[in-house]
């Protein structure tokens, strides 16, 4: 693919690497077509020719590589009397029915489910699919889970719904396909025994190369995470200057994008500078827990958490509050299960207390109940309104803290029928019912193989209730060798920095004494990176704005495409230099700014 800019004199003014590289594109990458042109009026100046490729950005003038369309993020969580129209125009399911077809279980039985034959799959190819589905029967929901069957591949679950009798639901999900397999069945089968009719209508399947699908990350990153600056320079009596060397740079990043850690950081200075030179958030690994902080019956001991925050406080760095209760009875202290249910009543709301009280505004999340969606032990023995106290007793107790709820197997995969995206957003609803009003979405993320088009469909669902997402626990299983941990490291970090509903990313990286990690190290214990490590920094470098020099030009003006977040500029002229700060935010216009010397 070329861009061709137009231009009337003989000479070409010269593009600055900034301007190329502010706009996401890469001069390698791309080439270049210049083209003479009659008319004078079309001669643009190099910042005017910078900014026509920025706002070419837009997929209706800078189509992807191979002309296909970019991933559509719609997505719906209420049942509609009426089914909404395909994505897509139904992409290559375009004017298909689904038909029935039987299926051998892994019992070796026969079941007959809604199928579509997929006929023209291609290898190296991201398919998005997603519908309109609804059940007839014995049941007034279901659990209805779309099921990917190429050749003697293992059935893997590409999508889930929850669908009901009397009203359409929206399932939306998607899969890798990495070698050819024609013909392949995407079927549709219920969860359990129960004799239902499934019902599909405006099915749609959308295929993306790999290079479509990279070119829609970054064009996501561009509209998303970066924006237009303007900067004005002028002298004390508002004259514009001509010629002014501008020097800009980036100190801060607005996205938050950090590292579990663990006691071993505390007094241990190499481990802090490492963290520090990459990370603006923090997340403790196990010293906020309950198990940490109470080991005994009312005895408190905030002793390595204290320490741990002194260093998050020195260095300005943000920090989610990990976490105040946990489902799993495995990881919750040991005097506490034995407690009857009043004296349970008692020790929570005294751990709430304590915990929130303590640490007050400290924290700029808490994850409130962890791995709800798995376990139900405090609901066991307070009732079923448990959470909903949890939550509602949180808040009071520090009514600035943003709640929580966090849980694993949700975005990473669809094979785990206990926290599906259907399920934790019927929990998100019945708080509210309840009218506790939990604040954010934690989506623990800990990925084997990454299904990447699996992975935006679940969080476009999410993003329909309008609530923080945060991708809070990343890492890649150690099954994978680290060369391997760090390739589906970078595919699943794009895809998390890349869709426009995910507001910040936590890896769960917390190196021990012993140099050992929960499932994936970044470094090790004398602080050399080690693969999985290696990308991160690549993508730091990459998600930021790089030191910009230039020169005002005859408005008095210099413009550029940064990321978001806060940056310092220098403007000098016949000797004199100022110097200011300013912060790049989202918003749909060019943030301007000025400096006077």
């Amino acid at each position: 693919m070329c861009i061709a800019i137009y231009y009337t004199r003989t000479s070409i003014w010269a593009l600055s690497e900034s301007l190329w590289t502010s706009a996401g594109l890469q001069i390698n990458k791309f080439c270049v077509t210049f083209k003479k042109t009659r008319s004078k009026s079309m001669a643009f100046s190099s910042l005017l020719v910078a900014a026509a490729i920025i706002l070419c950005l837009s997929p209706s003038v800078f189509p992807s590589p191979t002309d296909g369309p970019l991933y559509d993020y719609t997505a719906y969580t209420q049942c509609k009397v009426e089914p909404e129209d395909p994505l897509y125009n139904g992409g290559v399911l375009k004017n298909e029915v689904a038909t029935m077809k039987l299926i051998v279980e892994g019992d070796g039985t026969t079941s007959s489910w809604p199928a579509f034959v997929l006929s023209h799959l291609t290898p190296s190819t991201f398919y998005c699919f997603s519908g309109w589905i609804k059940i007839s029967g014995s049941t007034n929901s279901s659990l209805i889970t779309a099921r990917l069957m190429s050749g003697n591949s293992p059935r893997y679950c590409v999508g889930t719904v929850v669908a009901r009798h009397d009203c359409w639901s929206f399932i939306k999900g998607g899969f890798y396909m990495d070698s050819e397999s024609n013909p392949s069945l995407l079927y549709f089968q219920n969860s359990d025994d129960r004799e239902i009719s499934i019902t599909i209508s405006s099915a749609s399947l959308q295929a993306f190369t790999k290079e479509q699908w990279s070119f829609q990350q970054q064009y996501k990153i561009n509209t998303e995470r970066k924006h237009a600056v303007t900067i004005h320079v002028s002298d004390k009596q508002g004259e514009r200057l001509q010629g002014a060397a501008v020097r800009v740079e980036q100190v801060a990043k607005d996205f938050p994008f950090g590292s579990a850690i663990n006691n071993n950081i505390i007094g241990n200075l190499p481990y802090q500078k490492w963290f520090v030179e990459r990370f603006n958030a923090a997340v403790f690994e196990n010293e906020l827990k309950w198990a940490a902080t109470e080991p005994k019956q009312g005895v408190f001991n905030y002793t390595l958490a204290d320490q741990m925050l002194d260093f998050v406080r020195a260095n300005q760095i943000v920090a989610r509050g990990h976490n105040i209760f946990w489902e799993d009875p495995k990881y919750i202290p040991s005097w506490v299960l034995n407690l009857t249910s009043p004296e349970l009543e008692l020790a929570v709301k005294r751990r709430i207390t304590s915990l929130m009280t303590k640490y007050k505004n400290e924290f700029v999340h808490w994850d409130v109940s962890n791995e709800y969606l798995h376990f139900s032990f405090y609901e066991d023995k307070l009732g079923e309104n448990a959470t909903y106290e949890f939550f509602k007793a949180a808040h009071e107790a520090n009514p600035l803290a943003t709640l929580f709820m966090n849980d694993f197997n949700v975005v990473e995969s669809c094979r785990d029928a206990n926290s599906t995206v259907d399920s934790y957003i019927s929990k998100i609803k019945d708080l509210r019912r309840y009218g506790v009003w939990m604040d954010g979405i934690g989506l623990e993320s800990h990925f084997s193989v990454p299904n990447l088009p699996l992975m935006p469909a679940i969080i476009d669902k999410f993003s329909t209730l309008q609530l923080p997402i945060w991708l809070t626990e990343v890492d890649i299983s150690s099954n994978f060798d680290q060369a391997q941990q760090a390739i589906y490291l970078e595919e699943v970090l794009r895809e998390g920095f890349s869709h426009p509903s995910v507001n910040g990313i936590m890896l769960w990286s917390a190196l021990n004494k012993k140099g050992k990690c929960y499932q994936m190290c970044l470094t090790d214990t004398t602080f050399k990176n080690l693969p999985a490590g290696d990308t991160v920094d690549k993508l730091i470098n990459e998600w930021q704005t790089r030191v910009i020099k230039s020169q005002t030009d005859e408005h008095g003006a210099f413009s550029f495409y940064g990321y978001l977040g806060e940056y310092t500029v220098t403007a000098s002229i016949g000797g004199k230099t100022t110097s200011s700060t300013f912060s790049v935010s989202r918003s749909d216009e060019t943030r301007h700014f000025s400096i006077q010397i």
